[in-house]
């Protein structure tokens, strides 16, 4: 013999079911409770892939919006200011601990011995990029060699254009 479940019993007793009511009222105010709740149950808002990025890819490279990458030039540029600026203090530090230990540290010496090994290399490193430049901006040189007779044509064109209907004339001299 089967022995009844406890909501069996309860509907026999007269008490209602759980999960069914005696008034339709309550019964659908349950019903959009359960769905509201169904609803506001959290989900997932993102997926996390953990699957290795490809060393590389077979997508050619895309421009990034921002800031460009800095050239080469411009990263030469930081790592010599950035070794000059750690020499500079290593060399004015040193020189001045010295002059602490000897009991001559004045605000003057110290100036002097601090800031020249600065205004050396800053110096320095202006006259080098001044004569970088000047190699850089220098035409290269043009060597034509010609293997038959050659016409040089000296003439030049000057043009004059007046008036309020353009009117343009061309004048060759030799």
């Amino acid at each position: 013999m089967q022995l009844p479940e406890p909501y069996q019993q309860q509907a026999q007793a007269g008490q209602s079911t759980p999960g069914k009511s005696a008034d339709p009222v309550k019964e659908q105010a349950r019903l959009i409770a359960a769905a509201v709740d169904e609803v506001l149950v959290e989900q997932a808002t993102f997926h996390r892939d953990d699957t290795p990025l490809p060393a590389v890819g077979s997508a050619p490279p895309v421009p990034q919006p921002g800031r460009p990458p800095m050239s080469q030039r411009a990263t030469d540029a930081s790592a010599l200011m950035l070794s000059g600026g750690v020499a500079s203090l290593l060399v004015g530090g040193s020189a001045s601990l010295v002059m602490v230990a000897s009991g001559s540290a004045d605000p003057v010496v110290c100036a002097v011995v601090l800031g020249a090994p600065a205004v050396l290399v800053l110096a320095i490193g202006r006259l080098v990029g001044r004569v970088k430049d000047t190699v850089e901006a220098a035409p290269a040189p043009v060597h034509n060699h010609f293997h038959r007779d050659v016409h040089q044509d000296q003439r030049s064109i000057t043009t004059t254009t007046r008036g309020v209907i353009a009117n343009t004339r061309n004048q060759t001299s030799n």
